[in-house]
């Protein structure tokens, strides 16, 4: 199969998987609501919205989640008009698959900020109910201001600090407490391989030119 297509493939994947199990877990679940995972006590999906950045980080207020938004955008115009040029310029599939997840889960949180504020009600957080899919009244927010939705939590370590700990003895520890989406969960594993597998792309065409260079000595060498 082309590269091409294993780059649609990826980003078709990631924006279905992700967005069809926001929307289940929205309309399903009132906030705070989930299960656990196989049984398991540090998996879990745990329903959350934040206001804009991966793994629940925040830019504080409307203007920064309209800046957040924005950039959100135009990052995806800049990675999308790199994707194509180094399809062009047949690179590695492997830093395409890469670029493809970074993308895709750009995307879709984009999608979240976007659109739901439009399609959704507001999800009430303190007295149960769940949010309802194009409800009659309209949504809760408008174009670029609604809420990312977020699941997946792995509380590896949840316990109580002994008394004897200082400053935090007695106090509750969770051992990784970030609640996040398979957007931001692509957007990681798309930087982590790009960094540890595709580390060549960063360097100059002076250096890759010298690295090309080298390998066919090598190979004249051993012939």
């Amino acid at each position: 199969m082309k590269k091409k297509y294993w780059v649609i493939l990826v980003i078709l994947l990631v924006l279905i998987v992700d967005q069809a199990l926001k929307i289940y877990i929205k309309t399903t679940y009132a906030y705070g609501g989930g299960f656990n995972i196989f049984g398991l006590n540090w998996a879990r999906i745990y329903f959350v919205e934040n206001e804009g950045m991966a793994y629940g980080m925040k830019l504080g207020g409307e203007y920064g989640k309209l800046l957040l938004s924005v950039f959100r955008i135009t990052m995806v115009i800049v990675l999308l008009y790199l994707l194509v040029k180094l399809i062009k310029s047949n690179e590695r599939l492997s830093l395409l698959i890469s670029f493809s997840l970074i993308i895709a889960g750009a995307i879709g949180n984009i999608i979240d900020s976007a659109f739901y504020g439009m399609i959704f009600s507001a999800t009430p957080q303190f007295h149960g109910g769940v949010a309802q899919l194009f409800p009659p009244e309209g949504g809760y927010a408008s174009f670029l201001h609604g809420k990312v939705v977020d699941m997946l939590y792995f509380p590896m370590i949840d316990t109580h600090l002994p008394d004897w700990v200082p400053i935090w003895g007695g106090e509750r520890f969770i051992f990784f407490q970030p609640i996040f989406n398979i957007a931001d969960s692509a957007i990681t594993v798309g930087v982590v391989t790009l960094l540890l597998f595709n580390r060549s792309f960063f360097t100059s065409k002076d250096e890759k030119k010298q690295d090309k260079k080298a390998n066919a000595d090598i190979h004249k060498e051993e012939e």
